[in-house]
């Protein structure tokens, strides 16, 4: 009895819309398109989520990070950069500190490349590579998962023009699984060139690249060399005890100055900081194409407005005979919305098959990760009930026609 009534109603439906094809078949090609945009771009909104929120394996809540820059290239770099690590370590509030080449996230640093034997031509993997001492295991907050970190007898000086490697390394999980994938890493000897390589003695649960969000390397692709980088130029990592990460930040500032005039300290940021602006690019991205799907929905709903009141202008005789013969206003609203759905699920229908066909060509030419089933069935979602919204206040006014009043007009 349900099936027959429910084709009763869509029978008459569907005979009205042939008579009026042309803008059904427009409302509903405006409906499959915006479908097939808004769920690529939710797919894409939400990769850009992902990748901005994955951690990098530091304490990121207590460090802070800012260059120092010395004016004039002093002679006796490597003693100042001693003194000034020893000096922020003294500062009350901090945990830690580090003087390191580059720092994850930070959008710049070294990149070498890993082989197994001495002779390879083409590296098994490239690596970007980050220059600590003794402390550093404490400063950046890394979880050491096998083996050790190095000892301060291991800890060298290396210059930015130098070409020496350490004997010993420590690597990021990611980075010793893909170097050895069967689980045998600790231990294993490395080549950075046939003449020089490090042997793995320790392996770190997560670090992420300087450039992990900009796709240049893969995230975690990560190795720790223990080196003091004595450079005019260098960076300055510090985990501070938790609650006092703002007092610290001035306070090291203040005594690093004291020491020296002879410097310039910039680009002092929490790492908090350092993530917003690392992932800008993507964020600002995922506003844009968030903004781009309203404006689709807000389309969208106004072109099923100004239809559904054309039509409505159109069928006043009609409504007004309904109404006479004993329709009530609730079946005047019933019979809009249904036509609706039937437009907007046919242009749903389509829309899925072409988000599909979209997100393959993502897929091959920008290497996007396929769509999820969820954001296909949450945009149709969205869509459907944008046009069930958008219907509701000319139907509601073709429902307060008066009868007398639409039979007159007829």
């Amino acid at each position: 009895m349900i099936a027959t009534g429910v084709f009763a109603e869509v029978v008459p439906i569907i005979k009205a819309l042939r008579r009026n094809k042309v803008g059904a078949v427009l409302i509903g090609l405006q409906i499959a398109v915006t479908l097939a945009i808004m769920c690529n771009c939710l797919s894409i909104i939400q990769q850009y989520r992902d990748d901005a929120g994955r951690p990098s394996g530091i304490d990121e809540a207590n460090i802070f990070t800012f260059s120092n820059q010395w004016l004039g290239n002093p002679p006796d770099l490597a003693a100042r950069i001693k003194t000034d690590l020893a000096t922020i370590r003294s500062v009350p509030g901090v945990a830690d500190a580090q003087l390191t080449n580059s720092f994850p996230l930070r959008g710049g640093g070294m990149g070498e490349g890993l082989s197994l034997t001495p002779t390879q031509r083409i590296p098994t993997s490239p690596t970007t590579i980050y220059f600590v001492d003794d402390y550093g295991l404490a400063t950046y907050g890394l979880k050491l998962t096998a083996g050790r970190w190095f000892a301060a007898s291991e800890v060298s000086d290396r210059s930015m023009h130098d070409a020496n490697f350490p004997a010993s390394v420590v690597v990021s999980d990611y980075l010793a699984r893909k170097l050895f994938p069967s689980g045998n890493a600790l231990g294993q000897a490395v080549y950075w060139n046939p003449a020089a390589s490090s042997r793995i003695v320790g392996i770190v649960e997560r670090a992420q690249t300087p450039w992990a969000a900009y796709g240049h390397f893969e995230d975690e692709q990560s190795a720790f060399l223990p080196f003091h980088f004595v450079n005019s130029g260098v960076y300055y990592v510090v985990r501070a005890h938790p609650g006092q990460l703002n007092t610290a930040m001035s306070a090291v500032q203040a005594r690093l100055y004291a020491l020296s005039r002879q410097r310039v300290i910039d680009q002092v940021q929490t790492f908090a900081e350092t993530r917003n602006f690392a992932y800008y690019r993507p964020k600002s991205s995922a506003v844009l194409l968030g903004g781009l799907c309203l404006l689709l929905l807000a389309i969208t709903l106004f072109g099923i407005i100004g239809l559904t009141m054309y039509w409505v202008g159109q069928r006043r005789q009609q409504i007004g005979m309904r109404r006479a013969l004993g329709a009530r206003r609730l079946d005047v609203l019933r019979y809009f919305h249904m036509e609706n759905l039937l437009i907007a699920g046919s242009g749903a229908l389509l829309g899925i098959a072409l988000g599909l066909g979209a997100n393959l060509w993502l897929v091959s030419h920008l290497e996007l990760p396929r769509i999820s089933v969820a954001f296909v069935v949450a945009s149709a979602a969205v869509v459907l009930a944008v046009s069930q919204v958008a219907v509701f206040w000319p139907a509601l006014r073709a429902a307060s026609i008066p009868v007398a009043a639409a039979i007159r007009a007829s």
